[in-house]
């Protein structure tokens, strides 16, 4: 088959950067991501299906020229566009015509592989350039172009790669690791790492400076990238565990990169029975971790209730396991960095109980130290977690309500904006102080403590009695400066504060479908954890910290693999347990429906079924025989079209899809 002019000149463009000739991608077949694999087998490695047996359409560990990539994007959005356009006007139909579809024709390439993460990695460029530019509406335009281009393209993947083999394709574009440097001359890579490059820990493979697409989305908020057809394609599959790969991390707090797992289809029959790596599948790990956080909550209530009892089990064994579970939490924001771990929904709520817990340590070892204990200062902090682990459960039972989720943003709004607020009126304080201290009569005049108090109350409007003592400071300028911070700090304050918080509000609640899939695309992304230290179970990850992690310093990479699979399975046994006889049950129903044919997909208990209307739903969901298929291609004639291959692969990935 010949090649039209936009392949070989694309070919000609990869020849010049690279040096090489480049690499022909095979073409994608029609299977579907349900075909049974091969047979079993018994050990980790045989659980997924790699390069073998599901082929994409670039061999993994090609090499690419990401550095070149990433400039050459630059070059084009920055040509592309030099007005301050939005982002519904990028996606009017004449500009979409004039600039958009261009670039996706220009940048896409079936073998390329690194594109959707240049384009991402562009767009973070372009925001952190509209907050230090005097150019700011510029770069936020070229910002949302960089995204839109990126969904376009990766829309356009997901259509011509259906089936098992487009989904690998697809995860190795979204979650495999590319170095920004690849592909640039050593002295640059040297001068550019030796000034922004955090000491790194080694990786097989040289992994250790990879980062991926979908944590450059999250990073630049790329909501509308993140809901796209083919991102939720593997999001879903990254989530259910059908998708498995060795994450990415910043820093682990107990390494063991001895074995490296390439992106891969899993097949639980293939899987040994107590497989830890499905601790860090997303789903199982977030419902691990809401068992863990309940078992806290728990001994947490138990230790309040007995505080006053002569026994102290209870506080022992929630400070004990307490300290399993914030070690937990430092070690999920130090794997990704605090601007990833900041988009959870209770990142904010375990920060604070975090703090909580340190004074609340602080304060019972100087209870010891002062002979109080077991009264003191212990028990009058440890309250304070109350409603933070109360509302924590609200965030964990519904994540994707869209109050908890306006309520996360609308937090640092308030925070920031509440902090400016008392760091301004710091001024009043200050001159009422001081214009007291000028009054001749000082034996009369309020302390800090009781003109704070009297400004408090103004602030929130309870008590107007600062107004009334206000003459004690100055006749004319006591009352004036009084009057004044009420306008300021209880009418505009409140009046900017609510406003900005309403502004926010509605913005999440016009893209709600975004925002609750970038919410479970965040914890997808975080629930993948590289670091073994999150395969033991408070308060065992203590015991690790303390013995595994002197210990790998004096034994081989593979003698402390050994040894660590081996404790993580005891320790874990009942849950591995249960996740593999889950996932085999699962599986074995998966593939009943598959031999039962579109009839034995229709599920007897859905409701519409039972009514009269019960047929519209059946005949969507049998797949039409050949016959019929060619009967409509017929009549349609989509071949003809000059898109025409690509619509068939759409309408061949919608149908998958839906029979997943």
């Amino acid at each position: 088959m010949r090649r039209s002019e936009q392949e070989l000149a694309q070919m000609e463009e990869e020849k010049l950067w690279t040096g090489h000739e480049p690499m022909l991608s095979p073409r994608f077949g029609d299977d579907d991501e349900d075909e049974e694999p091969a047979a079993a087998g018994g050990s980790e490695t045989e659980a997924c299906l790699g390069d073998d047996e599901v082929r994409g359409p670039v061999e993994e560990g090609e090499a690419l020229p990401v550095y070149v990539s990433m400039h050459r994007v630059r070059r084009l959005i920055v040509a592309s566009i030099d007005d301050p356009y939005t982002v519904d006007q990028l996606s009017d139909p004449r500009l979409n015509v004039r600039i958009v579809r261009p670039l996706v024709d220009r940048l896409y390439s079936p073998k390329d592989v690194t594109i959707v993460y240049c384009l991402l990695a562009n767009r973070l460029y372009f925001l952190r350039q509209h907050a230090s530019t005097i150019h700011q509406p510029l770069a936020k335009a070229r910002a949302a172009l960089a995204e839109l281009v990126a969904t376009r393209l990766f829309r356009r993947f997901h259509e011509d790669n259906p089936g098992a083999q487009g989904l690998l394709a697809l995860s190795r574009m979204l979650v495999g690791g590319f170095d920004p440097f690849e592909g640039a001359p050593s002295a640059v890579e040297f001068e550019g790492r030796s000034r922004r490059q955090w000491a790194v820990q080694p990786r097989p493979g040289g992994h250790e400076r990879k980062l991926t697409a979908l944590e450059l989305a999250i990073l630049s908020e790329s909501k509308g990238f993140i809901a796209s057809a083919g991102c939720q394609r593997v999001v879903t599959a990254v989530y259910e565990g059908r998708v498995v790969y060795t994450p990415l991390s910043f820093v682990d707090i107990l390494p063991d990169h001895f074995e490296y797992r390439p992106i891969s289809l899993y097949d639980p029959r293939k899987a040994p029975i107590l497989n830890h790596y499905r601790l860090i599948v997303p789903r199982a790990r977030n419902l691990i971790e809401l068992g863990q956080f309940l078992l806290l909550m728990v001994l947490y209530f138990m230790a309040m209730l007995y505080r006053r009892s002569s026994n102290e089990v209870y506080e022992f064994l929630f400070c004990i396991y307490a300290a399993g579970w914030v070690l937990d939490e430092v070690a999920a924001i130090v794997e990704h960095g605090w601007a990833v771990h900041a988009q959870n929904l209770w990142s904010w709520l375990d920060v604070t109980f975090s703090c909580i817990y340190g004074v609340y340590i602080l304060a019972r070892v100087y209870d010891v130290a002062a002979g109080s204990f077991p009264d003191g200062h212990g028990p009058h902090v440890l309250p304070l977690a109350a409603p933070i682990l109360l509302t924590r459960v609200a965030f964990n039972i519904a994540p994707d309500n869209i109050v908890l989720i306006s309520l996360h943003a609308m937090m640092a709004d308030f925070l920031l904006v509440s902090l400016l607020a008392c760091w301004c009126f710091m001024g009043f304080l200050l001159a009422l102080q001081w214009l007291i201290d000028s009054n001749d009569n000082l034996n009369e005049t309020p302390s800090w403590f009781t003109i704070g108090k009297w400004m408090l109350w103004i602030w929130f409007g309870l008590d107007g009695t600062g107004i009334e003592e206000s003459v004690q400071f100055h006749v004319l300028l006591g009352p004036a400066l009084m009057i004044g911070f009420a306008f300021l700090g209880n009418t505009l304050f409140l009046t900017i504060l609510v406003a900005m918080l309403t502004n926010t509000f509605s913005k999440i609640v016009r893209g709600e479908e975004a925002e609750v899939q970038f919410r479970r695309a965040v914890l997808t992304f975080e629930g993948v954890r590289s670091d073994a230290l999150f395969m033991y179970p408070p308060p065992f990850n203590v015991f690790a910290l303390v013995v595994l992690a002197p210990v790998r310093f004096f034994v081989e990479a593979e003698t402390f693999h050994r040894v660590n699979v081996a404790l993580i399975r005891v320790v874990n046994l009942p849950t591995l347990l249960l996740i593999s006889l889950w996932e085999r049950r699962q599986f074995s129903r998966r593939a009943r429906r598959g031999m039962a044919g579109g009839a034995g997909r229709r599920r007897w208990w859905r409701f519409s079924g039972l009514g009269p209307h019960g047929d519209i739903q059946a005949v969507f969901e049998t797949r039409p025989p050949p016959d019929v298929t060619d009967l409509i291609e017929g009549l349609d004639a989509l071949e003809e079209k000059e898109e025409g291959v690509r619509l068939r692969a759409g309408v061949r990935t919608a149908v998958l899809e839906h029979d997943e």
